[in-house]
């Protein structure tokens, strides 16, 4: 799927004087880690062989080859790896944020829930595992692993529900949990996760491309981690709950479990020996494209990092503050991560219009300042928006607008703000995660 900059403007941007400049860096970095893109990068087939980054398979030794995919790249990945095999693809099974249709018969889709799991999740596991089951020392399997699949197929462990699993989901998402604090939860309470997929798939070999969604890319939390071992522990998992001060608000069940279930698969678990994992895209290379397209463009660029968590309105202080030091114009400053929002108020948003929102009076005044939020996914919290955009002249907008800044980040209702201004950037779904990308400009 192609990105074009024109598909990166809002109001502040259409009027904007360097809008060409913003739009084809934005557009960069999306197009950057198309999955498509990443997947031929990192595979290529010369007849019978099939070369995986720097390991070379023998595909007339296999009886028959198999694709798993799950995740919000799920789609793109699964049909550039189809494309690849061709007709030495078996089956494929793949798992999306949103149902697709295709007319190779071979694909077999269930679209499952996001960002808390549904009915369809666990009819996605069941799918897996079921295909699973069939698998044989013969066989080789692809897994195609990308942001969101944590929610997209679940399996919860002997003695959960599908309902308590969504329940805690929601009270961690609502506490200002970490993505990888959530995921060590649900690394311990699911049969899939934790490289649950690599002992189910049993004797086959086991390529896992992954397309990273999460903070400085560790392969245990994307998607929580299938096919990778799990360095985290029952006991670590119990502490998050603690953390959040949730213990007293989750089902009995989930406590037992983590008191005295069974852990997951660990780094010296022979099972790994006949897995690898791929890292084939991230935040960092995103970053890395848009600051190069930047530089290209006249600009100073400063990376500040993709390593950026905490408080979304915490985080737009600390970074409009680092804008501020900069007293150089001409000047693009890049961090990647992703932050939280703990939710008080009745509105709607996304981290990254939170940020935004919390940015409006820090900017509020200065002179050719733009700072430009975006999902990499196109799809920021539960809103049809990847982000905002913020001038310093945003605060005054407002304030003719009759909006009050601090009435709406008190509720929480960053997209009705950014709506009422037009500075919602609406990309539509791009197919891609690798996280969220944050740039301040001063021109």
């Amino acid at each position: 799927m192609n990105f074009y900059p024109h598909q990166f403007s809002t109001q502040t941007l259409a009027n904007h004087p360097h809008k060409k400049q913003i739009l084809e860096i934005l557009s960069s970095a999306i197009q950057s880690v198309e999955p498509a893109n990443a997947v031929r990068y990192f595979v290529h087939r010369d007849g019978d062989f099939l070369k995986v980054n720097h390991k070379t398979y023998d595909l007339s030794q296999y009886d028959h080859i198999y694709i798993i995919a799950v995740g919000k790249a799920a789609r793109a990945m699964s049909e550039a790896v189809s494309l690849i095999l061709g007709d030495r693809l078996t089956r494929a099974f793949v798992v999306p944020k949103k149902m697709f249709s295709h007319s190779d018969t071979r694909f077999e889709i269930i679209a499952g829930g996001h960002p808390v799991p549904n009915q369809n999740s666990i009819l996605a596991g069941l799918m897996i595992e079921k295909a699973c089951q069939k698998f044989t020392a013969n066989d080789l399997v692809i897994c195609l692993i990308s942001g969101g699949g944590s929610a997209l197929v679940t399996l919860p462990v002997r003695g959960l529900l599908l309902p308590e699993l969504q329940n805690l989901t929601s009270l961690l998402l609502s506490s200002g949990a970490r993505i990888d604090e959530i995921n060590t939860l649900r690394r311990h309470l699911d049969d899939i996760k934790g490289g649950g997929l690599a002992r189910m798939v049993a004797s086959a070999s086991l390529i896992s491309l992954i397309l990273s969604d999460v903070v400085n890319s560790p392969l245990e939390t994307i998607a929580s981690g299938p096919t990778a071992p799990d360095p985290s522990t029952l006991s670590d998992a119990l502490q998050v709950l603690e953390k959040y001060q949730l213990t007293s608000k989750v089902p009995e069940s989930i406590l037992d479990h983590l008191q005295n279930g069974i852990e997951t698969l660990k780094q010296d678990d022979p099972i790994f020996e006949r897995v690898q994992n791929v890292l084939i895209a991230d935040n960092f290379l995103a970053a890395k494209a848009a600051g190069e397209q930047a530089q290209n463009s006249g600009l100073n660029v400063v990376h500040l990092g993709n390593s950026w968590q905490g408080e979304a309105r915490k985080v737009a202080s600390e970074l409009c503050n680092i804008l501020k030091s900069y007293p150089d114009h001409n000047l693009c400053l890049i961090a990647g991560g992703e932050t939280t929002v703990t939710i008080r108020g009745q509105g709607l948003g996304g981290r990254n219009q939170e940020l935004a929102l919390a940015a409006v009076t820090e900017l509020a005044g200065m002179q050719d300042v733009i700072l430009v939020t975006l999902a990499t996914d196109g799809e920021d919290g539960p809103t049809d928006a990847a982000g905002a955009v913020v001038s310093g002249s945003t605060a005054q907008q407002a304030l003719d607008a009759g909006l009050n800044v601090t009435d709406y980040l008190n509720n929480n209702d960053s997209y009705h703000f950014f709506e009422q201004l037009g500075d919602l950037l609406k990309i539509g779904s791009t197919g891609t995660n690798v996280n969220d990308l944050t740039f301040l400009f001063r021109f």
